[in-house]
């Protein structure tokens, strides 16, 4: 093997490394669900409220799908407010932001119909809120 091919294949072989990490290397429907029924323990406030508010409507057990503060999933983020967000967005409409998180939802409404929902929850001034409902983009 010559000398340039060598090189090549050894650019070729940095550059694919560099894109895998700029990409995050975990795609979003890698990330599993997770039932949170009675017995759950929340890993998170954003969890304690999901399952609270379970709880009082009567709707446990409740999937999630927890993708975290993920710059990615958010890029693929459709809401009713927001349309692939970044997070210096998010800081221009929530003041004071601290963190933000997206999460998948399912669960079985009063008719025992499937309801998927994307939710992005913001923690602006201390306080977890939700910050837009909608889907992710594929």
């Amino acid at each position: 093997m010559s000398k340039r091919k060598g090189v090549l294949i050894a650019a070729f072989v940095i550059l694919a490394a560099l894109v895998s990490a700029r990409c995050g290397g975990r795609k979003a429907e890698a990330v599993p669900w997770v039932t949170i029924d009675e017995s759950y323990a929340p890993k998170n406030p954003v969890e304690e409220f999901i399952k609270s508010d379970a709880e009082v409507r009567g709707a446990l057990p409740v999937g999630i799908r927890n993708y975290g503060r993920s710059a990615r999933v958010l890029a693929r983020f459709k809401g009713r407010q927001f349309a692939q967000p970044t997070e210096n967005v998010l800081g221009m409409f929530f003041k004071g932001l601290d963190d933000w998180m997206v999460v998948d939802i399912k669960y079985k409404n009063e008719s025992e119909r499937d309801v998927q929902r994307t939710i992005l929850y913001v923690l602006a001034g201390g306080r977890w809120t939700v910050g837009d409902t909608g889907t992710l983009m594929k």
